[in-house]
């Protein structure tokens, strides 16, 4: 589920780059945890001020793990929507799967490698000023910042999903199998494996070690655990939903608003008295470049300036919700979370237009009926067996 509430981070190579607040934390913790390591190698503000600067560090490390898997996947076809930075480090928002097995296993490799990469860097550089500073801070925190480096590369090898480790594994299995849902669900199985032993870990470190360190260990191993769930509950769904795609449940021809309009305009067309709580937003040319709802239109400023342009108010659309008509319903469902009454799927013709929306809605009957084993879309049902009327009073 992509995380909300982020704080925009500017862009690098194209990509868009955000930041949890939860973010925060992460840096107020290994900023503690260099601190204590570089205790007693210089007098107490420069402990500091070098656990600051290591934990910055660090963070841009994340970041250029992350950036490795983004720009692999960009190159090879595959819409990025975010980076995000959050609690447990970093994540990379794609909005597409990829393609093939092989570009599977390259954008998995491809953050690792960076890691390593980086660890054997400052490991170079912690060489250099050993040579001038043998017990320095400065050495100490670039020994400290590859160690951790290789840590969590290493750890992202582990062979479960949503680890890189398990999707190496899946890329293998599939490329092997041709069977891509299946090594989908091994993948996700061993990474309910890892994070319930990970968890196991942790709380045997407390038991054991009276070290609430553990805490960490288990609030990581909870969730590879939960996410690993998730993943493999989005495998069977896209088992069940087989071959459907996008473009059989969505509503064709949908009601559009233009983006020049004015909220005044809008409110003044008949669009205002339909059944529908939310439009797509469409540019000149008839692309679709946002989305507006009914609570967009209640905020406070547009009854101030009811002159406001729809294209300022609404929301833009983010790359995973845009999809071709022939894009699959379970990659869909599996790269966006709709909000009702709120959201919606933008399907377009391979030249770009319009050609229909999807809903929440639509995606929750199409799951209902899939898990009843109905087809998605009632062309494809049988029809109904022919009834008499009944007897008339």
């Amino acid at each position: 589920m992509p995380i909300r509430s982020t704080i925009p981070l500017g862009r690098v190579a194209g990509i868009r780059l955000g930041a949890h607040w939860s973010a925060v934390v992460t840096v107020g913790l290994f900023t503690w945890v260099l601190a204590a390591y570089l205790r007693g190698t210089a007098s107490t503000g420069i402990i500091w001020a070098a656990a600051v600067l290591g934990a910055l560090a660090l963070i841009a490390c994340l970041l250029a793990h992350e950036l490795a898997h983004s720009i692999v996947a960009t190159r090879h076809g595959i819409r990025v929507e975010r980076i995000v930075l959050w609690l447990l480090g970093g994540a990379s928002e794609l909005a597409d799967e990829p393609r093939d097995a092989r570009t599977d296993l390259r954008v998995a490799l491809a953050g690792p490698a960076t890691s390593l990469l980086l660890g054997a860097v400052a490991f170079s550089a912690a060489a250099v000023s050993a040579v001038f500073s043998p017990g320095g801070p400065v050495t100490a925190t670039l020994i400290w910042l590859a160690t951790v480096n290789v840590v969590l590369a290493v750890f992202n090898m582990l062979p479960g999903a949503p680890l890189d480790g398990g999707r190496v594994v899946r890329a293998l299995l599939w490329r092997r199998s041709g069977d891509r849902l299946r090594a989908e669900a091994t993948a996700a199985r061993v990474g309910q494996f890892v994070g319930m032993t990970l968890t196991a870990l942790g709380f045997a470190e407390i038991l054991a070690a009276r070290n609430f360190g553990g805490l960490w260990l288990m609030l990581l191993g909870w969730f590879l655990y939960t996410a690993a769930n998730s993943e493999l509950m989005l495998a069977g769904l896209r088992h069940r939903l087989g071959d459907t795609t996008i473009g059989e449940i969505m509503t064709p021809e949908p009601i559009a608003v233009a983006a020049g309009w004015t909220v005044e305009q809008f409110l003044g067309s008949n669009l205002a008295y339909t059944h529908h709580r939310v439009f797509p937003v469409v540019d000149a040319d008839g692309r679709p470049c946002a989305v507006l709802a009914w609570a967009d239109l209640l905020r406070p400023r547009t009854r101030v300036h009811p002159g406001l342009r729809v294209s300022e108010l609404a929301r833009p659309l983010r790359p995973a919700a845009i999809a071709g008509i022939d894009a699959p319903l379970g990659d869909a469902i599996a790269r966006t979370v709709l909000r009702p009454s709120l959201d919606i799927i933008a399907v377009v013709h391979p030249n770009g237009r319009l050609a229909g929306v999807v809903t929440a809605t639509d995606l929750a009957l199409a799951c209902d009926r899939s898990a009843l084993g109905l087809p998605a879309h009632p062309t494809a049902a049988p029809a109904p067996p022919a009834t008499r009327p009944g007897p008339q009073l």
